[in-house]
Formats: C-alpha cells, structure tokens, sequence
C-alpha cells in the first residue's frame, strides 16, 4: 500500500496546481487507500493510479463535493468530491443532527423521496473488469441508506418502498412534508443531469429549503462528518422507524393540483406528453388523463428507466429542444395541437406547439411563464377569482415582461429574488406566520403563481417548489380554450407579443467542469467585478450591479451560502437590454441571460411589425450572449472562436475550444485529401464528445460552412454528414 500511496503523491506532483490544493487531494485520498470502511473502493482506486489517471483522481479528492443548493449534486463516483454513500450519508447526518436540535421534545419525521436514477458509468471512469460497488446503484438504494441513518438517529421515515417502483416527484415531497407534519425531508435527485449524477437535496418543515443563513448553518454542520453508522433498512421497518407509504399521497397531490383548474368546461384538443422516463409518468400524466385530456404518450420514453436511453444525448432536461425528437413523431402521427414533457423529478415543464405549416416550435420558459401567466390572471379575473391582493413571485433572471403581462391585471409582483424555489417558498413561510413580506401584505391564499425561466413554475401555495403539473393543467386548458376558438397555442403567444411588445430572452451557458473550471468560474467573475466592461458590441453599458455588495439593496452577505447565491453581476446597456451573469448553484457551469426588448407598442403590433420585431431582437440577443461569453472567457485567456461558439450548450468549455482550434481545421484538411475517410474522420475527431456528437456540434459546422472557403461539393457532403438542413438547436 505505501508503493501506491507513493505514486499516487509522485502523480499529483506532477499536476499544474497549487502545492495546497494537491496536499489536500492526497490527504483526502489516503484514508480510502488505508481505512477498511472505504475497503469495497479499493479495487478501482489502485487501478486508477497503476494507469496513472491522477488528473481524475486529484478531481475525485481534492474537495469534498460542496453543499450547494440545498445539497450535494454531482458525478456518482468514488471519492470525498463525487457522489456516493459516503458524501450523501455524511449530509444525512448533518441534518439529523440539526433536526434533533431544532425539535428537542419533538417525535422528529422526515419524508424521504428518490427518482428513478441508476448509475451505469455511462462517462467509462472505471475498471469493467473490477469490482464497483456503485455499479448499479439507484436513487432508491441510496435513499434506503440514508432512511437507515435517520433512522438510527431516532428519527421516524415515511417514504415509498425503494423495492417497489414507485417513486415521488420533487412536488409531491414538498407537499408531501406538509400533509405529514413532517419536520424536513430528503429529495435523493439530480433533477435533470445527466443519467450517472446523482444527489441529495434537504428541505424544511415549510416543504421548502432553507435559505440563507439557515443553510450555512446546516452546511457547515455536515462539513464536520467523517464517518455515519445506519440502520439496515429492513431493521428499519421491523422497528417502525421506517414507514412506507402507499398511493394517498399520490392521489393527495393530484386532487390539490385538479382543484386549481380554471376551465373544467374545457378538455379539447390532444396532448402528447413525455415524463422522459421520469416520475412526471405518476404526476402530470395521471393528471391530464384523469382530468379528462386526451393524452397521448411516447411508448420509448413511458417507462421508469434512470439511464434515460430513448432521450437525445442522455439529457433528460425540457428545457434542451433535442429531447422532444420522440414526441414530435408521435405527435405527427396523431395530429396532437402540443407536447408537453417533464424531466426526471417532474418540477419543470416543456412545451412544442404545432405551427401552421405542421411542424413543431419549441417554447421557451419565458415564453411558458408569458402564456401562463396572462391565462391563469385573465380566468381568474373573468371569475371573480382574483384577489385584491393577488400577488406573483419572480426570479431576477426570468423575464421582465412577465412582470408588465401581471401588472396589467392589477397583480403585485415581487420581480426579483435570487434564483431558486427555496426564496419563493421562505417568502409564503414568512407570509404564513407574520402576513407581511417586504412590500406584500397577504395571507398565502392571495398567491397567484411563481415562475422561473428555467421552465419552473408553481400555482399553489399549498405546494412550496416548483411543479410541472400545476403548469400542464393550466397549458392543458389554456390550448383546450383555443382549440375552441380555432387558434393555436402559438397565436396566442403572438397576440401576448402585439399586445404588449416582442421580448427576447437568452440563455447561453458555459459548462467548466473539475477544479480548473472552479477556478475559471470564479476568476472570471472576480475579473468583471474589478473591472466590468465599459461596452459590448459597440452598446454602452449605462450601470454595472454587483448583488454581492453589501452597500447594495441586498445589504450585508449573511453567510457564505448568501455570498454564493448572490454572486450574481447586472449589466443594463442602451435601450433598455439586461445582461446577466451568475455561477449554476447545482451544475459546473456559468449562465448567461439575454434580455432585449422590443419597441413598447402604442397599440398592438401588426403581424409584421410583431415579425419585424422579432428577427431584430432575437439576432441582437444572439450576437450580444456570444460576444459577452467570448469577453468573459477572454478574461481567463480562453479564445473561443465564433462557430465554436455556436455549438450545444451541452459541451464542455475544454470541447468548444478543441472544436474551434483542431477539429475544424482538420476538418478542412480532410476535405482537401482525397485518401481521407470523411466520415471516419468525423467519428473519430469527435468521440470524446459524447452521444449524438455530430449534432452536438452541428450548429458550429453550420457556421463555419458559412464563411469557410470550401467548395459547393464539400460544402454539400458536410452539410450530409451533419444533417444540417433538419438540424434542430439544443
């Protein structure tokens, strides 16, 4: 064991960071080396360093994987920086422990949820050939481990049978908390990543998570554990600290979300929805289907299956347009007016309407939140059903004409918490015990909806996260109204635009994974920070917001959960456009919004106008997320170059400039040599990119066919090869 130990130190060594970081990778390293609680890893970890893969090592141990939003998401894998029993039963503890201490004289209760997740090794990190005691893990197995530590811990479970097949979506457990009386909850869930990450996502008795400072407290309370002993499950339910729960709570949370309906009179049209083999199957599908709809599923995608393998790119995410592939056949094939999809844990919602020429648009979050927003404050005024004091709750970063479409009605809106469900769910919190929040006064009754771009929304107060199928049954009725009308979804949305001008809202996202991205990460928003830039694409910036400042109208940082939510910088430039930039609390991965405005319209815009309107502001959005990525990666010394630029948001930073610097430029080598395979060279250039690479990158291809000195014949094989006349974006 020393010779491996010896390596491993030699092989970190030889890394390019600092001699700190390094010395605290290998001190993280060598108890899984030494120690027989971490015997069952040992196997793959000395295979690791005999290949001498010490850069993926260094990535596994150089940190313990941060409690971020609420949790600890990421790669499931071995190491204190990677997802597995370890780093989720460590949290585990931490937050009973908190609990414990939060409810003293209190029979303390928590609802355990899991998604259908199971971990495959899909990225090839390991040794087929060896032992890998993740191999296969699910989210139920790691959630019946972490129901035994609560367990052991004297704290009572409710959770689904991990053993039966059923699971709980993200809403159901919100709701689930508080039907309970429960004091917390576990969420085993990573939402929409990709099918080998995994997490573990903690919330409060309100059914939301805590916020700061209240996380930092539970943070750092985890961040002191080493070591967890549990409960066997099965010990678990002999002694009835562990109880498994049937279908009422199921049926509970489908009865709250039919009661929001608005137009039970309407049930018109067709659906095709997909959950993408996740729990929106027992949540959003029962629901239309028991409300009446005329649904129609996408058999690929139905089952419950956690390695996601009918979904475009192993992103099972509706917000990426490649993962309706599916749905849009069987929605031609049946002549559906939308689809709806939903991702693994069923909080967020997708949308495609049909166009006119019968193919299919997809919708944006923004566009979703426009759509729901006027429909579910229009029914509710028509009614009677509006409060005085109705009032919507809006992330920063969502859309500012969402506000306009809810003010118009006469609706508060509080436009801009940090992202994050967890602030919506703390403002009902405090409306619930003092009625009063900032400049809302009311009772949770009087909310209406909170909505975030990214395809979050929730209409019931009931309910503290956001809820993908309260969203499906308003678009359900809200399409059903217009079938009856003889209009479509997307006449709808352009008559929202005539009425109260066009809005362009992007969103570019920069994926730097390991520690160099970290580092990146934060050097670039510390370098906008010190010196924001003075213009961008010729438009001025007229004021820089940094919501880290504490002179600011945020105040003092309360706590370093508050500092990294609030790591968020606001530029507004001419003519009313917002740019702004943040760190993903949950991804390795910078975020970009686009925000561009339209003219504001004396009276509704004609159809051209509305098409005149659109194409400027949606180029301008376009150019101006490019250029500002290009800035911002130029502060780390990174130049991406325009096609690389226009490749999936789904690549890696490290692939977008391999794809600008070698693939391109062997890519026109290949066409000038005649003994050159064009397609072998392709598959083989792009392999490390992922599933489907040649879509992945189509859109740079495109790009670059546009201002490449090639000719028409290789021009057209290019464009054969990437399938360019019927690529979709993603």
């Amino acid at each position: 064991m020393s010779s491996l130990l010896e390596a491993a130190h030699k092989g970190f060594e030889l890394l390019d960071f600092d001699s700190s970081t390094k010395s605290l990778a290998f001190e993280a390293l060598e108890p899984w080396l030494l120690e027989e609680r971490f015997a069952t890893y040992r196997p793959q970890l000395e295979s690791l360093i005999d290949q001498g893969e010490f850069e993926l090592l260094f990535d596994a141990f150089w940190q313990v994987i941060p409690f971020g939003t609420g949790g600890r998401r990421g790669a499931v894998g071995i190491g204190t920086n990677r997802f597995n029993s370890w780093t989720l039963l460590t949290s585990v503890q931490g937050h009973a422990d908190t609990l414990k201490e939060a409810y003293p004289d209190a029979d303390v209760v928590v609802v355990v949820a899991f998604d259908v997740r199971v971990y495959s090794d899909l990225r090839g990190v390991y040794d087929t050939n060896l032992p890998n005691p993740l191999m296969d893990m699910s989210s139920a197995d790691f959630a019946a481990e972490a129901a035994g530590v609560y367990a052991a811990n004297g704290i009572r479970v409710l959770m689904l049978d991990p053993r039966g097949g059923e699971y709980m979506s993200t809403p159901e457990l919100s709701l689930a908390i508080r039907h309970n009386k429960a004091h917390g909850g576990l969420n085993v869930s990573a939402s929409h990543n990709h099918p080998d990450d995994n997490g573990g996502k903690f919330y409060n008795r309100h059914g939301g998570q805590d916020v700061p400072p209240d996380d930092e407290m539970l943070a750092r309370r985890v961040e002191g554990i080493l070591d967890v002993h549990g409960l066997p499950f099965e010990d678990g339910l002999r002694t009835g600290m562990i109880e498994l729960i049937g279908p009422t709570e199921n049926e509970h949370y489908l009865r709250v979300n039919a009661e929001l309906s608005l137009a039970p009179d309407q049930r018109g049209g067709r659906i095709v929805f997909t959950p993408l083999h996740g729990t929106g199957a027992s949540t959003v599908g029962r629901l239309l289907r028991a409300e009446g709809f005329d649904v129609r599923a996408v058999p690929s995608q139905e089952a419950f299956d956690g390695k996601f393998p009918a979904v475009k790119f192993l992103a099972p995410n509706p917000e990426v347009p490649a993962c309706y592939e599916q749905a849009e056949k069987i929605g031609d094939e049946c002549h559906a007016d939308i689809i709806l999809a939903t991702d693994p844990d069923a909080d967020r919602i997708g949308l495609e309407a049909r166009r006119k020429d019968g193919s299919w648009q997809f919708v944006s979050g923004d566009e979703i939140v426009f759509l729901v927003t006027r429909f579910v404050l229009g029914r509710r005024r028509e009614l009677g059903l509006l409060p005085e004091n109705a009032f919507m709750l809006k992330t920063l970063v969502t859309s500012s004409l969402a506000t306009t479409i809810a003010r118009s009605y006469g609706c508060k809106v509080v436009s801009d918490l940090l992202v994050g469900f967890k602030y919506m769910a703390k403002v009902l919190a405090n409306l619930e015990e003092t009625g009063s929040w900032r400049e809302i006064h009311a009772k949770p009754e009087s909310f209406v909806l909170g909505v975030e771009e990214s395809h979050g929304l929730l209409l019931s107060s009931v309910v503290r996260d956001k809820d993908a199928a309260g969203a499906a049954l308003m678009l359900a009725e809200l399409n059903a109204t217009l079938v009856a009308e003889g209009r479509t979804l997307l006449d709808e949305l352009d008559a929202l635009y005539a009425r109260f001008g066009y809005m362009a809202n992007k969103l570019l996202t920069t994926v730097m994974t390991g520690a160099s991205g970290l580092d990146r990460i934060r050097a670039i928003q510390g370098s906008l920070r010190a010196d924001p830039p003075q213009e961008i694409l010729g438009r001025k910036v007229l004021s820089f917001e940094d919501l880290a400042d504490e002179s600011g109208w945020l105040g003092p940082i309360k706590s370093g959960t508050d500092a990294s939510s609030r790591n968020v910088l606001v530029l507004t430039l001419e003519n009313d456009v917002r740019l702004i930039i943040r760190p993903s609390g949950t991804e390795p991965k910078n975020k970009i919004y686009v925000e561009v405005p339209g003219v504001t319209p004396k009276g509704d815009l004609s159809a051209d106008e509305l098409d005149a309107e659109r194409k400027r502001c949606d180029a301008e959005a376009g150019e101006l997320g490019r250029a500002f990525e290009r800035l911002m990666l130029a502060r780390v010394g990174i130049e991406l170059t325009e096609s690389a630029s226009r490749v999936s948001n789904l690549l890696g930073l490290d692939l977008k400039v391999h794809f600008g610097t070698a693939f391109l430029p062997g890519l026109e080598a290949a066409l000038k040599a005649d003994a050159v395979d064009l397609e072998s060279f392709v598959d083989e250039s792009l392999a490390t990119y992922g599933t489907d690479p040649r879509d992945l990158v189509a859109g740079g291809v495109a790009h670059w066919l546009s201002c490449a000195a090639v000719t028409a014949d290789d021009a057209a094989r290019v464009r054969a090869l990437f399938g360019l006349e019927a690529a979709q974006s993603v």
